[in-house]
């Protein structure tokens, strides 16, 4: 029940409010549940227990309208595709969306709702945000070449294809340009991406236990017990790190470099990190589908200033897409992202461009 009962009698407005929030609250649920039976274990047991809480919050509204609930509100836009992207994907996407409709709950500022409401509605954003972070961990690595990539491919060849169009080039000297540019751009950003990201796993692979040094324990002298200086390389006092070396060669044969602390955050950031081919994969293709749009009128034989308009309205879009996407995944605003993209893209377009005009053919 709720532990806030109305002090006054409320107003048509109160009334509409409270029906809309009941709404949302009972909507809000729904989403959690459609997420849940997407999941199993614990993530499954996480989300029915936000879905409760919602329940929670939706009695509260219930206790404040008693017998004047009426007939049931719409909820808004945003809540009604929620519901739809959770009973149709329930991906990390849906999550990232809850996540930024968590943090933008109104009860801090109503008075009708309770301080243990507003509570829960900042917290349920933080704990949206740990289950979607297991997700942004899994597609971090592969992901950001990909984004990245097409970013690149799309602001480096429009910039390049208007640069070269403002001289007054032909429109087969445009076309060879915008090519090349998109085949070594797409082969410099793969090749690019394996070094760096085969650099990354190589150096956590060489501060990674070696698997071999475990056989060697069992010939130790335990009175000089070398093993604790592991520890003490590792970062324990000498007092804590002849303690645990002692243990360790008390229970051998098992592992005395368990999976765990320093390890298993190792094997986190390799995963994080991705591997150097899906990496470079990722970068050509995306760079490469990227670039191709600015391609797209000059292959159907635009020529111009009809080129130009129409290579930046569609390279504009595909800006704002990817942007959205970012937005979404990091759990902010995906206009703001769009726009922010958008704005660095015509940016640098627009730099080349009035070079291109300044040097002439």
């Amino acid at each position: 029940m709720s532990d806030l009962a109305p002090t006054r009698t409320p107003t048509p407005a109160d009334l509409r409010r409270w029906r809309r929030y009941l709404a949302d609250e009972r909507a809000e649920a729904a989403v959690y549940r459609d997420l849940a039976a997407r999941r199993a274990g614990e993530e499954r047991d996480i989300l029915l227990a936000l879905a409760d809480a919602e329940g929670r919050h939706a009695q509260h509204w219930l206790d404040l309208l008693g017998d004047r609930v009426g007939k049931p509100a719409g909820t808004d836009l945003r809540t009604r595709i929620l519901g739809l992207l959770a009973r149709r994907f329930g991906s990390i996407f849906v999550l990232a969306l809850v996540q930024s409709a968590e943090g933008r709950s109104p009860y801090d500022a109503d008075a009708d709702a309770t301080d243990a409401m507003a509570a829960d509605e900042r917290i349920h954003g933080e704990v949206v945000r740990g289950l979607a972070e297991r997700g942004r961990s899994r597609l971090s690595g592969t992901f950001r070449a990909a984004v990245f990539g097409a970013n690149d491919g799309l602001v480096s060849n429009l910039a390049l294809i208007l640069g070269v169009s403002a001289t007054g080039a032909s429109h087969a000297v445009v076309l060879v340009t915008g090519l090349s540019g998109l085949l070594a751009g797409a082969l410099s950003m793969g090749a690019g991406e394996y070094v760096s990201v085969s650099s990354q796993r190589e150096l956590l692979a060489a501060s990674t236990p070696d698997p071999d040094a475990q056989n060697a324990l069992r010939h130790l002298d335990v009175d000089a017990n070398e093993l604790s200086l592991v520890y003490r390389a590792r970062g324990m006092s000498q007092e804590l790190a002849d303690t645990r070396a002692r243990d360790a060669l008390a229970a051998l044969p098992a592992p005395a470099f368990p999976a765990g602390g320093a390890d298993s955050a190792s094997a986190d950031a390799h995963e994080a990190i991705g591997s150097g081919l899906g990496a470079a994969v990722s970068s050509f293709l995306f760079f490469a589908s990227g670039a191709v749009i600015p391609l797209i009128p000059l292959f159907f034989g635009a020529t111009g200033l009809t080129a130009v308009v129409v290579a930046a309205v569609l390279v504009g879009l595909a800006l704002l897409g990817t942007g959205a996407v970012v937005g979404l995944l990091s759990g902010t605003s995906p206009l703001r992202r769009a726009l922010r993209q958008l704005a660095i893209g015509y940016g640098a377009a627009a730099v080349t461009y009035a070079l291109g005009l300044a040097f002439g053919a």
